[in-house]
């Protein structure tokens, strides 16, 4: 069985997708921080027992390997890896500025996370192999506050277009999600900050903010779900070195 390895499946897109692949009849190795979310996310799949969960820091490469053995990785054919760990929030400079610990996860973390799975998506008999990251449309254009969360998401395109090249002869294709607004804890957060700073009801600043947005609303998780499917799908065969844009027109290119 052809298995797909996960970050950050604990919640929100990587959950979703999870149980989304899980249904299409993948195996899938679920990675993320707090073990007790990442049992919640397998225990939704189908057939748990087809699956592992284990918790890791993709920050660190010997933790991610320890991760990876865990899950018994030796004995299973990886056919694509969804980069999706990440964290958002502001950043400012001077004391408790967030920069590193923000550039860390969301790009160092996910470049870590590709380079100890590459070896075992080489193994794969496949025709095909996929690598996907989860970016942001912030990776677009600039937010006030978010200088570590906007530079690290554009770094993630950079990244998916330096590997699209390298992994091309490999047969190995490499994508970038730049979603928007997705009903997540994450989101949920960002809007809470924007409303406490201007001293406003979070359904105030929730329909101000979807007022930007062309379709007038958030992704589910279960859209992004549905996107990776295809994309790690045998069907797709030719997208590679990518941003792809799933974000209800908020970046129109």
């Amino acid at each position: 069985m052809k298995t797909i390895i996960i970050t950050g499946a604990g919640t929100g897109m990587g959950a979703a997708t999870a149980v989304q692949l899980s249904k299409s009849g993948y195996a899938l190795i679920l990675i993320g921080r707090r073990q007790d979310k990442l049992d919640r996310t397998l225990q939704a799949c189908d057939t748990p027992s087809a699956h592992a969960a284990v918790s890791a820091d993709i920050t660190d490469p010997e933790s991610f390997k320890a991760g990876l053995n865990k899950a018994n990785v030796h004995d299973r054919e990886i056919y694509g890896l969804f980069a999706n760990a990440g964290i958002g929030g502001e950043n400012t400079y001077g004391e408790g500025d967030r920069w590193s610990q923000i550039m860390d996860i969301n790009l160092n973390g996910t470049y870590i996370s590709i380079m100890e799975t590459l070896p075992y998506l080489r193994k794969s008999s496949a025709p095909f192999k996929h690598i996907l990251i989860t970016s942001s449309c912030l990776a677009r254009f600039g937010v006030p506050n978010y200088t570590a969360y906007c530079t690290s998401k554009a770094g993630l395109l950079g990244l998916t277009r330096s590997l699209a090249v390298e992994l091309a002869s490999e047969r190995i294709l490499v994508n970038a999600l730049t979603p928007g607004w997705v009903e997540t804890e994450m989101a949920q957060q960002g809007i809470q900050l924007l409303a406490d700073r201007g001293n406003r009801p979070y359904e105030d600043e929730y329909k101000d903010q979807m007022g930007y947005v062309p379709l007038g609303r958030m992704s589910d998780p279960s859209d992004i779900a549905t996107f990776v499917d295809f994309l790690m799908s045998e069907k797709q065969t030719s997208i590679t070195g990518q941003g792809l844009d799933i974000n209800n027109g908020s970046w129109m290119q």
